[in-house]
């Protein structure tokens, strides 16, 4: 049986993103037409449909190295910058567009989140390596085959996956970041709030204003009018 390890993985990221264009559940979000794909990158993507393959290429990760996290998937991801004279470095692929790909994988039923061991993520579903297999098999199929005999099939050994002490440090370094971001967002709706208030109390001191005013304008017409009739 044909697998995804029997095709180059630049086709099979190809033909699977145009799988992947038939699910509902995966969508480019609205800003995906402007955004970059991370600090490293000059410009957005120029093909129109760079969310699909992108798509693709996170599902074929997740089937080689899950369980498998975002801080692992920016690293993949990631580049070196031009930096101009400076020396180049190395940034990471955005976290925002990977996060919103596991999801609305997971959304369709192609990944899952699950532990083994140490290691915690998303891991590809039985339906995600069908897909996958079965756009190898259709890859595979459409080749004219070199000579009759049959292939030799291989074994593929993964490595066995050790504690990655760096990748835990920048998990804890992404939540401590999400609860600043959260504790920002709030003090900002407390102050909109006060602001709100303190408008509304600004307008209802300008009102008593008036009214007093009109008092003591009307206290000195008839003031006026009592001393002309003395005067009378």
């Amino acid at each position: 049986m044909t697998s995804m390890y029997d095709v180059e993985p630049s086709e099979l990221v190809e033909k699977t993103s145009e799988e992947l264009k038939k699910l509902q559940e995966l969508k480019p979000v609205a800003w995906a037409v402007f955004v970059k794909t991370g600090t490293h990158k000059e410009r957005p993507p120029v093909k129109s449909d760079w969310w699909y393959a992108r798509a693709a290429s996170i599902l074929r990760s997740v089937a080689l190295l899950g369980p498998v996290g975002v801080s692992k998937l920016r690293t993949k991801y990631g580049g070196k910058k031009n930096r101009g004279y400076r020396p180049e470095h190395f940034f990471k692929g955005s976290g925002s567009i990977i996060r919103k790909i596991l999801q609305q994988l997971e959304k369709a039923g192609l990944i899952v989140k699950a532990e083994k061991g140490v290691h915690k993520g998303r891991v590809i579903t039985p339906k995600g390596i069908s897909l996958l297999n079965s756009v190898a098999s259709k890859i595979k199929g459409s080749k004219p085959k070199k000579s009759e005999q049959p292939e030799p099939t291989e074994t593929v050994i993964i490595p066995e996956k050790r504690p990655d002490k760096a990748s835990k440090r920048e998990d804890k370094t992404l939540e401590k970041l999400d609860k600043i971001e959260d504790k920002k967002e709030k003090k900002v709706k407390k102050l909109v709030k006060k602001d709100v208030s303190l408008v509304k109390e600004k307008e209802k001191l300008e009102k008593e204003i008036v009214k007093e005013e009109a008092a003591i304008q009307n206290i000195a017409e008839e003031k006026e009018k009592i001393d002309a009739g003395k005067n009378g």
